[in-house]
């Protein structure tokens, strides 16, 4: 049993964090708990990697992270002659540790590490690549996953996640790494002392924040509007950054959820660190009923991701989706940006294929081109790189995706919660200065284009089997897709791993030019459509689910009956 030969090599290893001797001492003899931590490697792709931290081969801790940072060392070594390598981390448990990790593997291989003194967001990591010049990134984190997880992920010269291509390199290399003689390293405060580690200087975080403030379209509204804002960091990142670019731009009235403004990697107040869950909110929400601002705003720990509620007319806070909010920066950012002969000419939207095509809509009518990229922020920042190979990165005015990412600036190539929180209080501003509010202007919208009503569903797939159930269920719908749902017949099927989509009215077939992905569309006669995917950090299946009507009430009525017809066919 592979397992078990692995966990006898980690006993009889002298580790150097007694957590994880700890932690393999409480698992001796029980089967099941060790090939959990034993029975794969963490694989490591485009989005790094993310685990449990724990002990074991399938667990986020010093050995693998060193381990992935040897293997990316040795691509770094192979790709130039002098590399390197920008480093941030977040709040989480063990951040800070796995980040100086990273540094000594780096500084042991010949390559300069520069290190935020720290903790900073996802976006100044991405900022920090291009800046220093550098020809690699890496951010640890978790995003918004529970406080059991951590990740590690890595960025290319551009800025942008690794692409698949430097990714299968990078794992290449990897596996070939024995996790415990295979890799060099050096003491952390030693690479320091050598100059081989580097500090991040604090000037890079405030060129960061200019390059955000540069993305304002309406300096004077947040000055003038008196906006009021209660803020949660949810005990991440955001705190420092998102309190400063708020202040820059005129919003002094800021009220910090108490309890979750300081970095805190256990998340006590919110298991799931995601402003996509209400739960997270859910203190934030009990201080707007005692404060009245106009808006709630939260970002995750990395503080890429941002949510945010507001008050109805009846002075309840109502929050508001991804999907939604994206919707109103688009048609807020292509209005300003006309209105003040700001458009550029051939401008560019980026969206992902999951996300709502409201914004499509909206963007048509500016005459503002959308493009549509597989899941995943990466290849909005991809699309900026191809406009910027042409000297066209002007073009581009806004990238989003409906997890709560959104983008205006081509200063980064990953979703930003600093900018993206400038902008929705600058919205805010400026429509209150008109006397609209932020769910007067989105129900404008829907009167114009119709009600979009979005809803993702996960399905979790546990442990060891949980990768072969998940790939199972893939099979079995690519093979034998449904053609009907809800009452409606499917009228069409894309592939994203064929790369094509077929009419099941006519049997014709299109090709899909995007790299391939496992990823699944079933779209209805009534404009409806389920995306289908496999989590690239989760154990889990994601449903997107769309429905559109002229009534509320009809849309919601007919997507719960779509959800459940669509989870019999999942099988669960």
């Amino acid at each position: 049993m592979m397992e078990m030969e692995a966990y006898k090599l980690w006993t009889r290893t002298e580790l150097e964090d007694a957590d994880l001797n700890a932690e393999l001492a409480a698992v001796a003899g029980d089967t099941e708990a060790i090939k959990d931590r034993f029975y794969r490697d963490l694989e490591f792709g485009t989005g790094g990697l993310r685990g449990v931290i724990g002990a074991g081969t399938n667990r986020m801790n010093i050995y693998t992270i060193r381990k992935a940072t040897q293997g990316l060392a040795d691509y770094l070594n192979e790709e130039s002659t002098a590399p390197s390598v920008a480093i941030s981390y977040d709040s989480r448990i063990k951040s800070d540790v796995f980040a100086r990790e990273a540094a000594g593997v780096l500084a042991a291989n010949g390559i300069k590490a520069y290190i935020y003194p720290q903790l900073m967001p996802t976006p100044c990591l991405s900022f920090a690549v291009r800046e220093l010049k550098c020809d690699a990134g890496i951010m640890v984190t978790a995003s918004h996953n529970p406080a059991k997880y951590n990740g590690y992920k890595v960025y290319g010269p551009d800025g942008c996640q690794l692409t698949i291509d430097a990714a299968d390199r990078v794992l290449s290399l990897i596996n070939k790494i024995d996790i415990f003689q295979g890799v060099k390293t050096l003491p952390f405060e030693k690479a320091l002392e050598e100059g081989s580690v580097e500090y991040i200087k604090p000037e890079v975080e405030e060129k960061f924040l200019d390059h955000v403030q540069g993305e304002s379209l309406d300096t004077e509204a947040c000055k003038k509007a008196g906006l009021k804002v209660v803020y949660t960091p949810l005990n991440g990142t955001g705190n420092i950054p998102v309190r400063k670019i708020l202040k820059r731009v005129g919003i002094e009235d800021i009220v910090i959820v108490p309890e979750q403004e300081n970095p805190d990697g256990t998340f006590r107040t919110c298991p799931f660190p995601n402003p996509e869950i209400e739960e997270a909110m859910r203190l934030g929400l009990a201080l707007c009923e005692k404060e009245k601002p106009d808006l709630l705003l939260a970002t995750d720990p990395d503080c890429d991701r941002v949510g945010i509620a507001v008050p109805d007319k009846e002075g309840r806070y109502v929050l508001i989706t991804g999907n939604e909010v994206g919707a109103l920066l688009i048609e807020y950012i292509c209005k300003q940006r006309t209105a003040s002969g700001k458009m550029p000419k051939d401008p560019i939207a980026v969206k992902t294929i999951v996300t709502t095509e409201l914004a499509a809509k909206i963007a048509a009518d500016y005459g503002v081109r959308v493009i549509d990229v597989l899941t995943g922020f990466k290849f909005i920042g991809e699309q900026i790189h191809y406009l910027e190979e042409k000297g066209e990165e002007n073009r581009y005015i806004f990238g989003f995706e409906e997890s709560y990412g959104y983008l205006s600036g081509t200063y980064v190539r990953d979703k930003d919660a600093v900018n993206a929180s400038m902008l929705i209080c600058e919205m805010a501003a400026h429509y209150k200065l008109e006397g609209v509010s932020i769910l007067d202007a989105l129900n404008a919208i829907y009167e114009k284009y119709g009600i979009y009503i979005h809803q993702q569903q996960s399905f979790t797939c546990e442990g060891a089997s949980g990768m072969e159930q998940m790939k199972q269920i893939m099979t079995s719908l690519r093979t034998n897709p449904p053609k009907e749902l809800a009452g409606l017949k499917v009228t069409a099927f894309s592939d994203y791993l064929a790369s094509k989509t077929l009419d099941l009215a006519n049997g014709g077939e299109t090709v899909i030019d995007l790299p391939k992905s496992d990823v699944l569309s079933f779209f209805l006669e009534n404009g409806a459509s389920v995306v289908l995917r496999p989590s690239g950090t989760e154990p889990k299946i994601k449903a997107y689910y769309t429905a559109i009507d002229p009534s509320r009430e009809n849309a919601l009525k007919f997507l719960d009956g779509l959800k459940a017809d669509f989870t019999k066919v999942m099988g669960f």
